[in-house]
């Protein structure tokens, strides 16, 4: 995992160069993830495109944050193709700022598991939007270069959506967990850019920040439960559609040959 230095985002990563348990490596330049893409600078998109061969973006972000933040700059790259998949109920303009989401649906989540809400919603995604959680993976798989993952934050709806792919790809559980975790690094970075925006700013301090931080126990919380509950990763794609075939087609492109 590398950080990708950027002007105007701050949680920016490359995927490749991770060890897998068949003794191969991801590839760079394949898998990106990143929070809010709103701001970037000529530079960061010159960074993204030319330099790192960025194809494909994979917006997670609900259609009522998408609109509020209207297009940003890579909406005017010809060569870059959005693909937009929300895993949150389309109601209520949730964002993964947290504490609405949290708001929302904490009924939900305390039936889940009340001793993780964050846990708890990360379930939710797949029981709400399963459909989206596959065509992501499948977004992936196809992008001719490279494809970047994305939502507001880049934490939650990207850290799991990034820990199915990797775990698909063979990555051992401790690095998708540390990957998950590495957001923690800049967490302040990251609320100080949501408070900076009115479609998040009102949701950041409801809850203390570190709340917000990123716990490697709930991300192995989580593969724990797709283990005991679907038989892991993979039983819960193959059940939601996402067959053989798509896995091999995402390990080819994610995997170094």
């Amino acid at each position: 995992m590398t950080w990708i230095e950027l002007e105007n985002a701050v949680n920016a990563r490359d995927l490749g160069a991770l060890p897998t348990e068949g003794g191969g490596r991801t590839r760079p330049g394949r898998l990106l993830r990143a929070d809010n893409l709103q701001d970037l600078s000529p530079a960061d998109i010159t960074r993204l495109v030319d330099e790192l061969g960025l194809t494909t973006v994979i917006d997670l972000r609900s259609t009522n944050e998408v609109t509020s933040e209207g297009p940003g700059p890579l909406a005017a790259v010809d060569a870059v193709a959005h693909v937009h998949l929300s895993v949150l109920p389309e109601s209520l303009g949730m964002t993964d700022a947290a504490a609405e989401a949290l708001a929302t649906n904490r009924q939900r989540a305390i039936e889940r598991d009340p001793s993780d809400l964050l846990l708890s919603f990360y379930l939710g995604y797949l029981e709400d939007r399963p459909e989206n959680i596959v065509g992501a993976l499948r977004a992936i798989a196809g992008a001719p270069g490279a494809a970047l993952v994305h939502c507001a934050a880049g934490k939650d709806r990207t850290g799991v959506v990034v820990a199915m792919a990797l775990t698909v790809a063979g990555v051992p559980r401790d690095l998708v967990v540390a990957d998950y975790a590495a957001t923690g690094e800049r967490i302040e970075l990251v609320l100080d850019r949501l408070r900076s925006t009115p479609t998040y700013a009102d949701d950041i301090d409801r809850v203390p920040a570190e709340e917000h931080r990123p716990r490697a126990e709930t991300m192995d919380a989580f593969l724990d439960r797709l283990d005991a509950d679907h038989g892991g990763v993979l039983g819960w794609l193959a059940a939601h559609g996402f067959g053989a075939e798509d896995v091999t087609l995402l390990r080819a492109e994610l995997l170094e040959v």
